[in-house]
């Protein structure tokens, strides 16, 4: 075929007729900046992208970020929101948690002391403390002192935890909180929260009291292996009870301090908080303890230490002893007590959340902004 001649109104060769645009670039009318051939127009993505834009074929579609006004995130939460809560919310307000922590328990652990060791100095009876005392004037002081001051750390720790709950239910949503305040959401709590701890002792008691009533009747009026035989199996169920009860009931004492609610209602309200989530509830409180116990453990092994240093007959020697093991109680219990207060508060919050939908409550506050009182306590006592 040949080629036309150039003449007037031809174009040269591998140029387009007149009237065409030339290769490569727009017809008449189109705007100006037009993407070269092989690009997307203006407000598409490249080729090979999907058409929402991003992320390119093939990759996954990652949620949205979940709302985080304070420690955890408002949705159901992981084991590692969890833990890392616990700890955020010591960093985030120190003089509330470690502050508030170390105050009670030095105060308590300094009246055990005195309890303890005063009663017995006075008697000449400081050998007791071992438990090498050969008097019953001795033992018996013992007992009574180590009772006491028992009772006085179960006080404290009472109302520790209750305190402690405040400061969480607080840092959920990043409010700070003093010592003074945490105190007056929490002083009206005291009795609901002794009450409830009095009535899971008395549970205690009831229950393997009985147990005890029944293998001393077995061993009483049967041979060894048929108390061996029943009476095993019978401690056996009844610290199964012991644990599925204390897991069931974790979230009492937080349903007294954040929803303001009497003993039994609070029983009833754990009860239906863990019912569907048993295991979950368990294993990570467990987890927990046994964090709890691996620090505890280590910091008690140097004043441990100082114990067997100073052992001795002496009344020096006794009291060092004595101190020591004080000073790493308080020092455990100051690093501890506000993780387990922690861990306890955001398991609830994540019982919540899953069985009410109860982020839904916690972002709508939190986007709401601070009401009147500056605060989000009320939040809590919204149930769906």
């Amino acid at each position: 075929m040949t080629q036309p001649p150039n003449g007037p109104g031809w174009p040269p060769p591998a140029y387009p007729p007149p009237g065409y645009p030339a290769q490569g670039f727009p017809p008449p009318g189109y705007p100006q900046g037009y993407p070269p051939p092989g690009y997307s127009p203006p407000g598409y993505p490249p080729p090979g992208y999907s058409q929402q834009g991003y992320p390119p074929p093939g990759y996954p579609v990652l949620p949205p970020m979940a709302m985080q006004p304070g420690i955890i995130p408002l949705r159901p939460l992981a084991l590692g929101d969890i833990f890392n809560g616990a700890v955020r919310y010591v960093r985030a307000n120190p003089k509330a948690s470690l502050g508030l922590t170390a105050v009670v328990v030095i105060i308590t652990e300094v009246l055990g002391l005195i309890l303890q060791v005063g009663p017995l100095a006075a008697m000449g009876e400081l050998p007791a403390l071992r438990g090498e005392s050969e008097s019953t004037a001795g033992m018996v002081g013992s007992v009574a002192t180590g009772v006491v001051a028992a009772l006085m750390q179960v006080l404290a720790a009472v109302v520790l935890s209750g305190m402690l709950t405040v400061v969480v239910g607080r840092a959920v949503f990043g409010s700070p909180i003093t010592i003074g305040e945490a105190w007056a959401k929490i002083r009206d709590r005291i009795l609901p929260l002794l009450g409830l701890a009095l009535l899971e002792l008395l549970g205690a008691v009831v229950l393997f009291g009985l147990v005890i009533l029944v293998i001393v009747g077995l061993a009483v009026g049967t041979n060894a292996a048929a108390t061996l035989i029943i009476g095993v199996p019978l401690g056996l169920v009844a610290f199964l009870a012991v644990v599925y009860l204390a897991t069931v009931l974790s979230f009492a004492p937080v349903a007294v301090v954040l929803e303001r609610m009497p003993v039994i209602a609070s029983i009833k309200r754990s009860f239906f908080l863990v019912r569907h989530d048993l295991l979950r509830v368990f294993g990570i409180r467990a987890l927990a303890g046994i964090v709890v116990w691996a620090v505890s453990a280590a910091v008690a092994v140097p004043f441990a230490l100082g114990q067997v240093i100073a052992g001795g007959d002496s009344t020096a020697a006794i009291l060092f002893g004595t101190i020591s093991a004080s000073v790493g109680a308080i020092i455990g219990q100051v690093i501890t007590a506000p993780f387990t207060a922690g861990v306890v508060v955001l398991l609830y919050t994540d019982r919540r959340m899953r069985a009410e939908a109860f982020d839904l409550v916690l972002r709508t506050g939190a986007t709401a902004g601070p009401g009147p009182t500056n605060s989000t306590d009320n939040l809590w006592l919204v149930r769906r």
